[in-house]
């Protein structure tokens, strides 16, 4: 799906880059490729040389020359091989020598020096890593990480018209789940039957080129906090959970949705009502200015007066983006503020010892006049069958 170049998103990171003192960045992240060129490589051997002033430098395979045609926003590509004859080295050395050939005029240069985690390449199983030489390459360069996260954590209007397409396709995948998700399925076949309809219809939208889906499903007592699918079936009075991202050419979202094919035991009921008690509460503070730590906080200290002291195990409030988990992210003992144009991932959650609870999610743009909900698919526990 061709975008017209996001130059409101572009100049923010220029001004940033002058404000650092940094003729170009240096980037390899297939997450941060996306973010500046709008070309999501295939293998995660790209890279991308962006210049405070003049056209960026695209670094990709040949067998990728239409890919990038279609969707980069620079002319100026630079094509390797993935299998060279004449070279017995790992393609990621001549991602280097042409990016080096392309960074040699720029002397103040930023290179994601800290970066924790990146969002894959299309092919996802397989990321790349850095390797030693990409980073002795560059011996004086500076830290572009936290410039790239801050430039991020706001999104253009662009962006968020890409999320919505995530969100939507996420939505149709769950109205799908629910027409079919019946006692004594096994959570493994549930996972299966939301995943295919991301792929298989997402992909077939008229703007999406391609639509991949990635959830965790329990049900009952096989809820807890990020274990992997099993082969448990599906509870008839009991929520079965999915924990769900979809990535629509780059771009994701991340919820947790759950349905109940009966009727809802009365102890699942009143920890509905409690957590989305809870959960209304942290969207209502969404609003520009508000502190990320007592986001945290405050919800921290709402569940604990339900009962549930030291809940949840996992972040309550995380950014979303060109990755499902990305800055800014809500820590009573972090620091930051919320700003207009951030789009965040709301995830309170409580869970009982031994097995079975509940978390809700679904991400929210933070605007002037207060936080939009991104996805059409109820929260809390939505009955089916």
């Amino acid at each position: 799906m061709p975008w017209p170049r996001d130059d409101a998103k572009l100049d923010r990171v220029r001004a940033a880059m002058a404000k650092a003192d940094l003729d170009a960045l240096v980037v390899r992240a297939p997450d941060n490729v996306l973010y500046l060129t709008n070309f999501w490589g295939m293998k995660g051997y790209d890279a991308v040389v962006f210049p405070r002033e003049g056209e960026p430098t695209l670094i990709t395979l040949r067998t990728s020359e239409a890919d990038a045609a279609a969707s980069a926003w620079t002319s100026d590509v630079r094509f390797f091989d993935l299998y060279d004859s004449g070279d017995p080295r790992p393609p990621g050395a001549r991602t280097l020598d042409l990016t080096l050939e392309a960074a040699r005029e720029h002397e103040r240069v930023g290179l994601e020096l800290t970066l924790g985690t990146q969002a894959s390449d299309r092919m996802v199983g397989e990321p790349t890593t850095f390797t030693k030489a990409w980073f002795d390459a560059w011996p004086e360069a500076a830290d572009a990480t936290p410039l790239l996260n801050v430039a991020r954590a706001v999104k253009t209007d662009q962006e968020v018209e890409r999320m919505r397409i995530a969100n939507a396709i996420a939505a149709a995948a769950m109205e799908h789940a629910k027409q079919e998700l019946h006692p004594g399925m096994r959570e493994s076949e549930a996972a299966a039957l939301w995943q295919g309809h991301v792929h298989g219809q997402g992909t077939t939208r008229d703007d999406v080129d391609l639509a991949l889906g990635f959830t965790l499903v329990w049900s009952g007592p096989g809820i807890r906090t990020f274990t992997a699918t099993g082969d448990r079936p599906v509870q008839e009075h009991e929520p079965t959970l999915f924990e769900i991202w979809v990535c629509a050419d780059g771009y994701w979202c991340d919820h947790t949705k759950n349905l109940c094919p009966g009727e809802l035991r009365p102890e699942y009921a009143e920890l509905e009502e409690q957590l989305v008690s809870v959960y209304e509460r942290l969207i209502d503070l969404c609003r520009p200015g508000q502190s990320l730590a007592d986001l945290d906080q405050t919800a921290r200290e709402a569940i604990a007066a339900l009962g549930y002291p030291g809940q949840p195990s996992h972040p309550l409030c995380h950014g979303v983006g060109a990755r499902a988990h990305e800055p800014p992210y809500a820590h009573q003992a972090g620091v930051g503020e919320l700003a207009e144009g951030m789009v965040l991932a709301i995830e309170p959650g409580i869970y009982w010892e031994g097995g079975g609870g509940l978390r809700v999610e679904d991400n929210f743009l933070v605007t002037a006049s207060g936080p939009e909900k991104l996805s059409s698919f109820p929260d809390g526990i939505v009955r089916c069958g």
